[in-house]
């Protein structure tokens, strides 16, 4: 219920911010998609996760080295002996635990790396989607790959090809449905054809036919 009431007024609210504000809205992920930056940011990224990832399963591999020969060995040990084989098994399941949590957990090295990385693209698309909010008299621009849940966009108000031309970057989707620039549609003419009318041609009048009959002598 809170959902729809939130749905309800959003649409209610920039309904009426539309009729007195110029609104549009991007797609960021698109954009991204276009950076050569982006995409060296994510192979980058791939190489730092796949170093860390060997690091954690060399880590589970002692863990489990330290079971399996705790289980070989158990009915040979004594109780003190025990004892300081679990603890030494549970320090390394901390440990592994632990550097789990440091690398991919919530803002651990992977997040604060991958932030680092993206800092400059980020900041280098904000400036182009500000140009052009700015050029084009856009006074609220929302992201469509944001956490804003957008229903319904109408391609008018999609202003991401012009930041991709900010940004020199070129985009393959100009020749779909629904990717036309916001501003096309307004400066298309007003008077246009009706699709399918066909021009009748003025008919020609018909000379009048002579008269047959034969005129009469009385």
């Amino acid at each position: 219920m809170k959902k729809f009431l939130f749905i309800f007024l959003a649409g209610f609210l920039l309904a009426s911010v539309s009729q007195a504000q110029k609104i549009g809205y991007i797609d960021s992920d698109f954009i991204l998609s276009k950076m050569p930056a982006y995409n060296k940011v994510q192979q980058e990224m791939d190489k730092y996760a796949g170093a860390w990832q060997r690091e954690i399963e060399q880590l589970q591999q002692q863990s489990d080295q330290l079971k399996q020969d705790y289980k070989a060995e158990e009915v040979l040990l004594t109780d003190k002996m025990k004892q300081k084989r679990q603890a030494e098994i549970a320090k390394k399941e901390n440990e592994l635990r632990d550097y789990q949590r440091k690398v991919f957990g919530y803002e651990g090295m992977m997040f604060k790396r991958r932030q680092e990385l993206m800092r400059p693209i980020q900041d280098e698309v904000f400036t182009a989607v500000e140009k052009v909010a700015k050029s084009r008299s856009v006074q609220i621009m929302f992201d469509k790959s944001g956490d804003l849940v957008m229903i319904y966009t109408n391609p008018v108000h999609d202003y991401t090809e012009y930041v991709l031309e900010e940004l020199g970057l070129a985009s393959d989707r100009k020749n779909t449905p629904g990717a036309q620039p916001a501003d096309a549609i307004q400066d298309a003419p007003e008077d246009l054809p009706e699709v399918g009318a066909e021009e009748q041609e003025p008919q020609q009048e018909q000379p009048a036919r002579k008269s047959t009959k034969k005129k009469s002598n009385n």
